[in-house]
């Protein structure tokens, strides 16, 4: 029973990686379909950031107290209505009404889909959170395929809506956590007085800029690329990001999850400097892959540290940092975009190197040589 758990993440997930990582696609036909600007359209990219990651922590709360299930199937009500509503708005603040309501429930479903796998899977934790985020990648990069063919984002937008509202309802009827008893770890409250959690916090919101950026903007940092070959990087974009998951997962089980991270961080910059350099190919594979497993790895050291009897609620509250990054990496990013292209690129390296930084400030004094 504890693989099905893995199969309903995964399925869960592949819904809610259109929100992200199907963004790209979607962005140049909303901006022509409602006739509104580039930085109008990003600030609903940004109200995505914030609703996902603020609710989390309040669905993970009830998550831990009362199971999944029935906050799972709200939840995924609310995601599909984001994008049904969608498909039917002509007006631009209709437009953030839906998403951010689909964003709630998107939000959530992330957080019940994740730390399934952090509570059943204590010894494999790393893979298991890695294959259930597989799905945040792998939905976008089948979907993107079709959705970049479009002409307008009525008709898909309209088709994921009505087949994840009936899909994940009955996925979620089934949704259950183990036993309180048989898991250890503190409140969150208390989790939340270690500064730990806050520097580990710190290193999370820039760890994820460049993979924010990619995300939110290569529709118009790639506008100059030939069809064929944007088509082929905004897909490849987020099936690098979800299969790096379940691989960087399981090895962190045997590396260590900070040394995890640390590599991951290394590799971030490197990708970083070819986005300078305007090497979109090379920045997209380095920061689709190891970028991309940042966010399952930090919920699995969260889970590893502050233990996983209240790990929705943990990780829900660390997830916020998303709203801070996603801010930085898609409204910040745009506006430095606009001033000085070079300005944008250094802002996102900058980030990544601070990422680093944070990381090695979290870990204690009598394991630093063990790093």
């Amino acid at each position: 029973m504890k693989r099905g758990y893995l199969i309903m993440g995964i399925i869960i997930m592949s819904f809610n990686s259109l929100y992200q990582y199907s963004w790209d696609t979607f962005e140049p036909l909303l901006k022509t379909g409602l006739n509104v600007t580039l930085v109008e359209i990003q600030v609903a990219f940004t109200l995505f950031a914030i609703f996902s990651t603020g609710f989390q922590g309040i669905g993970g709360y009830f998550a831990d107290k009362n199971g999944p299930r029935n906050i799972g199937i709200l939840s995924a009500v609310l995601a599909s209505s984001g994008f049904i509503g969608t498909s039917f708005i002509n007006n631009l603040y209709l437009f953030y009404i839906f998403w951010s309501i689909g964003s709630i429930g998107e939000g959530i479903l992330y957080g019940l889909a994740t730390n399934m796998a952090v509570k059943w899977f204590t010894g494999r934790r790393g893979f298991a959170v890695g294959f259930v985020s597989l799905g945040f990648g792998l939905g976008a990069a089948v979907a993107n395929i079709f959705i970049a063919r479009v002409v307008n984002f009525r008709e898909p937008m309209l088709i994921i809506g009505v087949t994840e509202i009936i899909i994940l309802p009955l996925l979620l009827i089934k949704a259950k956590y183990p036993e309180n008893t048989k898991l250890t770890g503190e409140k969150t409250g208390k989790n939340l007085k270690n500064k730990r959690f806050w520097i580990l916090y710190m290193s999370f919101i820039l760890g994820t800029i460049p993979l924010i950026v990619i995300s939110a903007s290569f529709g118009y940092l790639g506008s100059s690329l030939p069809l064929f070959e944007f088509t082929i990087l905004v897909s490849l974009f987020p099936l690098l990001s979800g299969v790096s998951r379940p691989i960087l997962g399981y090895i962190s089980d045997s590396l260590g999850r900070t040394k995890m991270v640390l590599i991951i961080d290394i590799f971030t910059i490197i990708g970083a400097v070819f986005l300078l350099l305007r090497i979109y190919v090379v920045a997209i594979i380095l920061i689709g892959f190891f970028g991309g497993s940042m966010i399952s790895m930090y919920f699995s050291l969260i889970g590893d540290v502050f233990g996983s009897r209240f790990s929705t609620a943990n990780n829900g509250v660390f997830y916020t940092g998303k709203a801070i990054s996603g801010f930085l990496g898609s409204a910040v990013f745009a506006a430095l975009f606009i001033i000085s292209h070079e300005t944008s690129f250094i802002f996102v390296l900058i980030s990544a190197i601070f990422a680093i930084a944070f990381l090695l400030l979290s870990i204690p004094k009598n394991k630093v040589s063990n790093v």
